[in-house]
């Protein structure tokens, strides 16, 4: 029996228009990508795609099911008020609809909004410097880093405004106490922003095992430099086919 039988899903690969398809199937291996990587936070968190069109509809993961279960049909389609726009046996949760429905609707390049709550993730938007210099990831990512303070579990639609304020135009953000988020224009873009961010957490949680005295940060014309260097990008385009690749070898049936 195979995973969409068991979750009550249809195929809908002759359903949708092949634009639309073609989103649920790089955001079901975004999600598990997530999951193979040992990212995901049981059925919380989520990773959403805007369907191309005038229209802000999107797509978001239904509640219930863990990221490893993901395929391209079993992701719900939505508009920006919360309705759903597909027949489907699941639901969405209001808490990962606000977040990804206020970036989809306040940011039009952000066409892949990621958040997930690892424990490194976690671990640094809880330390007060937050994201330090540490590391060749991190002086790639500080550049484009926003910060979001804690508000409680993201349900409120006030705090939608707030999220698409302190986002601004960067591409990745710390939501303090909470998480780490991420944006691109493609799905690669989105992976490899959230792929430089956790791993430059990472870094940091093991680097500070030694002592915040101990720790060498990077010297300040450093980052100037990288800063420029990486101005056309970080290779997303070329790691992502790879990506798929060891996914389709590792855990395959996200196309379906």
């Amino acid at each position: 029996m195979t995973v969409g039988s068991l979750i009550g899903e249809m195929p809908l690969k002759d359903k949708v228009s092949a634009e639309e398809w073609q989103r649920r199937v790089e955001l079901a291996a975004l999600y598990r990508l997530v999951a193979m990587n040992g990212w995901d936070d049981l059925i919380y968190t989520h990773i959403s795609a805007r369907i191309p069109g005038p229209e802000h509809h999107f797509l978001i993961n239904p509640y219930g099911l863990l990221f490893e279960e993901i395929t391209a049909s079993s992701l719900i389609k939505v508009d920006l008020d919360a309705n759903i726009l597909q027949e489907t046996p699941h639901r969405v949760n209001p808490a990962g609809f606000m977040p990804h429905s206020a970036i989809h609707g306040g940011r039009e390049d952000a066409q892949f909004v990621m958040h997930l709550h690892t424990d490194h993730g976690v671990a640094v938007a809880s330390q007060k410097e937050g994201l330090l210099p540490l590391s060749i990831q991190a002086l790639v990512v500080l550049p484009r880093l926003a910060y979001h303070d804690f508000e409680g579990i993201t349900v409120s639609p006030e705090e939608r405004e707030h999220m698409v304020a302190h986002l601004g135009d960067k591409t990745v953000m710390l939501l303090r106490n909470h998480g780490t988020f991420a944006v691109g224009k493609t799905a690669a873009e989105c992976w490899m922003e959230m792929y430089l961010l956790e791993n430059a957490c990472k870094k940091q949680v093991m680097a500070l095992s030694a002592g915040r005295e101990n720790v060498l940060l990077a010297p300040d014309a450093s980052m100037d430099v990288v800063r420029s260097q990486v101005a056309r990008g970080v290779g997303g385009a070329l790691a992502w086919p790879g990506c798929l690749r060891k996914l389709d070898r590792t855990l395959p049936g996200y196309d379906a």
